[in-house]
């Protein structure tokens, strides 16, 4: 075969011919392509079968040059899977995607956020489109929905490949455009059509900047009262998770090895054991975990964050989380933590747009590595008549729910923290009263977030232990609106300052920072 071109990060799929008949190719037939780069670094990269004689390894590397492959089969004597050979060219990257530009997520050295593989911190603010391959959302639909959020500064998106969330298996609410996965539900049959419908969608998400969280399926008991991990089996499920690494492990995505998955449903750990070691590339994993992220899956060290995900019961839910987040934080090793599901905006008519900037404030200054936001409609791909969930929670659509203002809020408020060193920050709670929240850099800027204390009251909070060497200014951040209210020259002789009268009485964030250098606009 000749030389190949693509970019730096860009994913390049590469096909290969069977010479020989393979009866169930895809439970039966190994195909794995051994890449070395130009440093002599090899990977070791699962292929996928397309159906018929057909199949496809995907790969892309950071690294300029002149790169080597050679595929090798289960089947030796198939000359078409096994011993072919070929080169491919990798040159830098040179348009503006910032997921091909600076490269696929990881962690960072401090273990507390994530970044880009050049090191540019990337500030999580994902969305939750768990059922979101149904075809109830349609591809000129999906494309509306992916504008939106990515207009409104989301850069992350949580989407189920898999079994969903409330349904029982193999319903044919399952199915997308191309039909079900699988026909069996032991996923011993693969539906090439359906992971074609897929991988555009997949796709159309790392086109426009916005990094796909794959999950591999639902992990909490379903219909029958058994999980889908214990009704498919675990060699099923490698399967699902060796087709899913092999597809869309090139790109620049996430995984999250089961949603609402613990011990207690099967063997989730020796799962998560084997995504670890089958993906070539490392992208981080974690598991939605449904109470505390370092004990409900026991093989805790294959994770690299924890996600916490319990419920959505108001504030209660939000102060359960931060506890929860806390913990986490608290314990060895250091992992970035954030949360996964709480709270959806409009769920059953409750949590709206105050609870949503609550949730995104409290835990952001409070050390979260981003957040993940959801609505009402959108995480079920609900549509006019079907809601998309049995029993019915709400009949919202996903149309309506992309409209709920608290999306638009917590853009908002991703886009005031990206003006400062964010990804320096550190928690500090004893910079202010008992009821805030509060982060910065000593002697720099320090960000606090006062919620609302009730309708008629405009006190604003105390900010205490203040250098009194630096000389700051302040203003007041509306976090439903962006508008800005200067408070002027902070005068704290004493150390503490009385923040002056809220501009309303809603909830606010103060912004203090050392006069210079002055941030840039928002």
């Amino acid at each position: 075969m000749g030389s190949i071109v693509t970019s730096t990060n860009v994913l390049l799929e590469i096909s290969f011919l069977a010479k020989k008949t393979h009866p169930d190719s895809f439970k039966n037939t190994v195909l794995d392509v051994v890449f070395t780069d130009p440093k002599g670094a090899q990977k070791t990269v699962p292929a996928f079968w397309a159906g018929g004689a057909q199949w496809k390894v995907r790969y892309a590397s950071p690294i300029v040059g002149v790169h080597h492959y050679r595929s090798q089969c289960s089947d030796p004597e198939d000359a078409g899977l096994h011993g072919v050979r070929g080169n491919l060219e990798i040159k830098p990257y040179r348009q503006q995607n910032s997921l091909y530009r600076h490269g696929p997520l990881r962690v960072a050295a401090d273990h507390r956020y994530f970044e880009h593989e050049d090191g540019r911190p990337f500030l999580w603010l994902g969305d939750t489109w768990w059922k979101n391959l149904c075809k109830r959302m349609t591809w000129e639909g999906f494309q509306e929905l992916t504008a939106d959020r990515k207009a409104k500064g989301f850069n992350a998106v949580q989407i189920v490949c898999g079994p969903y969330p409330d349904e029982n298996m193999m319903e044919a609410r399952w199915e997308n455009e191309g039909g079900k996965p699988y026909e069996k539900i032991d996923f011993s049959v693969v539906n090439p059509k359906y992971f074609e419908f897929a991988d555009r969608r997949i796709k159309h998400l790392v086109d426009a900047g916005i990094v796909p969280v794959i999950v591999g399926g639902w992990g909490r008991p379903q219909g029958g009262g058994r999980s889908t991990l214990a009704q498919v089996g675990l060699d099923g499920f490698k399967r699902h998770w060796r087709n899913l690494i092999a597809r869309y492990g090139a790109y620049p995505t996430v995984w999250i090895v089961g949603g609402e998955a613990k011990d207690a449903y099967g063997p989730w750990s020796e799962l998560a054991q084997y995504v670890k070691e089958t993906d070539p590339y490392h992208r981080p994993l974690t598991y939605h975990a449904p109470g505390h992220p370092r004990q409900e899956i026991k093989a805790n060290a294959v994770f690299d964050f924890d996600m916490v995900a319990i419920g959505h019961e108001g504030f209660a839910t939000a102060a359960q989380t931060l506890a929860l987040m806390k913990s986490c934080q608290s314990q060895q090793p250091t992992k970035p933590v954030l949360c996964g599901e709480a709270c959806y905006e409009g769920h059953m008519q409750t949590n709206f747009q105050d609870l949503q900037r609550h949730l995104f404030w409290n835990f952001m200054l409070s050390g979260a590595a981003g957040h993940t936001y959801g609505a009402a409609g959108i995480w079920q791909a609900s549509v006019d008549g079907d809601p998309g969930i049995d029993p019915i929670y709400d009949w919202t659509t996903w149309k309506e729910g992309m409209n709920y203002p608290g999306s638009t809020q917590l853009g908002i408020g991703k886009r005031l923290l990206e003006q400062y060193p964010w990804s320096r920050f550190e928690v500090h709670p004893e910079w202010a009263e008992k009821d805030c929240f509060a982060a910065g850099i000593p002697g720099k800027i320090r960000l606090i977030y006062q919620p609302k204390r009730g309708i008629y009251n405009w006190k604003g909070t105390v900010v205490k232990e203040l250098e009194p060497n630096i000389r700051y200014t302040a203003y007041y951040f509306d976090p439903a609106t962006g508008r800005r209210f200067d408070q002027g020259i902070v005068n704290a002789p004493s150390g503490e300052y009385a923040a002056p009268r809220l501009p309303s009485p809603q909830d606010w964030v103060l912004v203090i920072e050392n006069s210079k250098p002055k941030a840039k606009t928002l």
